[in-house]
């Protein structure tokens, strides 16, 4: 009777880091490849290596592009990984641009470092370079959703729509027989830009992300958060900065602003996208139009009406221009990227505002403002926080309790266990409660590193 390992190498009693590792007699699988961020104990474990043989690994299936499920990649295989690293054609164009541009930002920091003497390393070294990004994509290799596909002769996948960002997927394993399934991360019903997630039949086992496995999301009129926002900064003569994920979120706020303009329910306020992660983003939407439900007429009225900021000198020209504006940049959980330097310069005055539009993960900027803070530090240096902080939690792309719940009513057998991943405890102890009292299924919430066995 062959038995299957599943190792728990990321995702595990936290948001980030999401890998999981499959051995079996035939192959071996590694679903998702991510980086860990947030609180420096974690971001410290991305250094250390992995705790397997990455020269083991056959081949990578990836859910979606978000870098915590895929930035990992690079140092995957600057340790020895040779196979192929497998998704859906637009979660491998989003992972091309991800990765392209954290490497940039890699070494950019590194450098900044080594020259300001801000790192406690010397000297500190880039976690991967642009280099080590394009010897990864080379093993980039796409495959369409809805169809099985044969990894040997025991073992099949098929990639299923999800929502969450472009290309997104779960995943289905059959393995010997055994029906595995993978979330990947849920994304909303009635999205603005997506369709909603396709839901399994059958799942022996279900591995199933818990972001906001202990809340459910308010029931908001978006639209009037923002109008409301935007007169505010108008009033204030102020600057409106959000920062936000460049994948999705920086569509949706592009497409809901351009909305807004075009019924005449918010004053023609400049408006500059600065992420040139999220530009590029912008192009895989036209080259995708099957996997969102954006018109591409709007899509193009879209681009027309905002400021694409496309170069450094240009954030600088948008800061020091005394304009009220809206000022969209990365990152979304305020780690790195272009609002940074935005934040710098104006989170010391008491006219900016600035709305947090996504999950905050445990150390990061984000996760202090949305806290209250008094302080953060940026580069080196810490700066009073004098700005207003707010929060749009339901522009979360993460589906809620509710939306996890809903989306495991169609499995038709009583699963053998159900583990609880991509979630911080609180979150993830919820959901296992709320799942034993609504389904009676066997829950689990594995801890970092631990490992299964599965009898097949």
């Amino acid at each position: 009777m062959p038995t299957i390992k599943i190792h728990f190498l990321g995702a595990a009693g936290t948001v980030t880091g999401s890998k999981f590792y499959i051995e079996t007699p035939q192959k071996n699988i590694l679903i998702d490849c991510g980086m860990f961020q947030g609180l420096k104990e974690l971001r410290e474990i991305n250094w250390k290596g992995l705790p397997i043989n990455a020269a083991d690994i056959d081949i990578v299936l990836l859910t979606h592009g978000h870098l915590d499920h895929t930035g990992y990649l690079p140092r995957l295989v600057m340790q020895g990984f040779v196979g192929d690293i497998i998704g859906s054609a637009p979660t491998l164009a989003i992972t091309e641009i991800i990765l392209r541009d954290s490497a940039k930002i890699h070494e950019e920091e590194a450098e900044r470092a080594n020259k300001e003497g801000y790192s406690s390393h010397d000297p500190a070294l880039p976690f991967y370079t642009e280099k080590d990004a394009e010897k990864t994509i080379n093993h980039f290799k796409s495959k369409k959703r809805d169809e099985w596909i044969s990894v040997s002769e025991d073992i099949q996948y098929r990639f299923q729509y999800n929502g969450h960002i472009i290309g997104s997927t779960f995943i289905e394993l059959s393995l010997y027989g055994k029906i595995v399934v993978f979330s990947g991360d849920l994304g909303r019903n009635n999205d603005v830009l997506l369709r909603s997630p396709d839901r399994p039949r059958w799942a022996d086992f279900l591995f199933i992300e818990s972001t906001y496995g202990n809340k459910l999301h308010p029931d908001e009129d978006i639209e009037e958060r923002l109008i409301t926002l935007i007169n505010k900064t108008l009033d204030d003569q102020g600057v409106l900065i959000i920062p936000s994920f460049a994948v999705e979120r920086l569509q949706t706020l592009m497409y809901l602003l351009w909305r807004l303009y075009k019924k005449n329910r918010i004053p023609n306020l400049p408006i500059y996208v600065d992420s040139p992660m999220g530009n590029n983003v912008l192009s895989v939407f036209e080259l995708f139009p099957d996997w969102h439900k954006l018109p591409m007429s709007d899509y193009y009225a879209v681009c027309n009406h905002i400021n694409i900021v496309t170069s450094y000198r240009e954030t600088w020209e948008v800061i020091d221009n005394p304009r009220p504006k809206i000022v969209i940049a990365g990152s979304g959980m305020v780690t790195g990227g272009r609002v940074l330097t935005y934040l710098k310069q104006l989170i010391d005055n008491p006219t900016t505002s600035v709305v947090l539009v996504g999950f905050q993960a445990e150390g990061t900027r984000g996760r202090l403002l949305q806290e209250g803070a008094h302080e953060i530090k940026l580069f080196g240096k810490y700066h009073p926080v004098k700005a207003k902080i707010h929060q749009i939690e339901s522009l979360s792309a993460h589906a809620d309790q509710q939306e996890l719940l809903d989306w495991m009513s169609e499995i038709k057998n009583v699963p053998e266990k159900i583990f609880l991943v991509h979630g911080e405890r609180s979150a993830s102890d919820a959901l296992r409660v709320k799942i034993q009292d609504t389904y009676k299924w066997n829950v689990h919430v594995p801890k970092l590193y631990e490992t299964i066995e599965i009898l097949v």
